[in-house]
């Protein structure tokens, strides 16, 4: 118990220390020569995050709780995604499908560790169905560019973000219990933030070097090597909280979740530019998006997942 409430410090001691960093910008606005449209989406990603580790804390409680909270939010993100790229009227009832039989069911067969249906539902037969059922509306204007939409939508907003709460139901060789599991997702979910906050930071505070500034130049070189070595640190102090034995292996998966992370927010960056929206939608009056907030956990949930699954689980033996 004492370890659990370990891991919980480990969240609210960050997200305290960033929404008190947010608001001495808000205040110092002028001082600081801060563009007050990145201090706005700091303090936005900030809240968010509150939002969403909220969301991570159910774990203790119920999996299947989690999962339920999680199946809402990516109902949620999708719908923000398919605002983003306007669909025609031959798409309506293939999304119809999307939302109300493959995004719940993705979600439920996670809930009963069905790791062999649910690993395959929307690659295959999701993917699959979505073409059969938009070329069936008969509307084969730009046919190619709709049904990708529609499926990468499905891929990231569902499928990718589904893989955070199938933590719960992973069974390793160095971990027992639904509570270690719970605290498996909290490690995750930590590096994940501290990266992404870390990025923020020593990017604005040094960062000289954009990665790609036509897609965000808020994402900067040494804002990503930085957020990299501070995560995997962190990582490794929290090795106890994980099913990898030994410190080293801690900071190479820590390692992999800043990169990853990175990787995603920068995608669904270049998704908003080419739409030419500042946001993905609104959590609550004063919040960003629930798809900007979750755009590094969808990216790097899949991946954590599977080499902690292939190196640790006894899946693979």
């Amino acid at each position: 118990m004492a370890e659990d409430w370990g891991l919980i410090g480990v969240i609210v001691g960050l997200l305290s220390a960033a929404t008190v960093a947010g608001r001495w910008l808000a205040a110092r606005e002028e001082s600081v020569q801060l563009d007050e449209r990145v201090i706005r989406d700091f303090n936005r990603r900030v809240n968010g995050w509150w939002f969403f580790s909220i969301v991570v804390a159910l774990s203790f409680l119920s999996p299947n709780l989690t999962v339920l909270a999680f199946g809402l939010v990516s109902f949620w993100a999708l719908r923000e995604f398919i605002t983003l790229t306007p669909t025609r009227g031959g798409d309506h009832r293939a999304l119809f499908w999307v939302f109300f039989l493959f995004t719940p069911l993705q979600f439920v067969l996670v809930a009963a560790d069905s790791y062999a249906t649910y690993s395959i539902l929307i690659p295959v037969c999701g993917f699959l169905f979505v073409s059969a059922r938009v070329a069936l509306s008969g509307d084969y204007h730009r046919f190619l560019e709709r049904v990708a939409k529609i499926q990468f939508g499905m891929l990231v907003c569902v499928y990718c973000l589904s893989f955070a709460p199938a933590l719960l139901f992973l069974k390793c060789r160095n971990m027992t219990g639904t509570q270690t599991n719970a605290r498996l997702l909290v490690f995750f979910v930590s590096m994940v933030l501290f990266s992404e906050l870390l990025q923020f930071v020593c990017g604005r505070a040094f960062g000289k070097h954009g990665i790609s500034d036509a897609v965000d130049s808020s994402r900067t070189w040494e804002g990503l090597l930085s957020a990299a070595a501070g995560t995997t640190l962190l990582g490794i102090a929290l090795t106890w909280a994980t099913p990898f034995p030994r410190w080293w292996q801690t900071a190479f998966m820590s390692l992999m979740i800043s990169v990853t992370s990175s990787a995603g927010a920068l995608t669904v960056s270049a998704i908003r530019r080419e739409r030419r929206e500042a946001t993905a939608g609104y959590i609550a009056a004063g919040q960003g998006g629930v798809l900007g907030r979750i755009d590094a956990v969808c990216f790097s949930a899949p991946v954590f997942y599977h080499v902690t699954d292939y190196f640790f689980g006894v899946r693979f033996g």
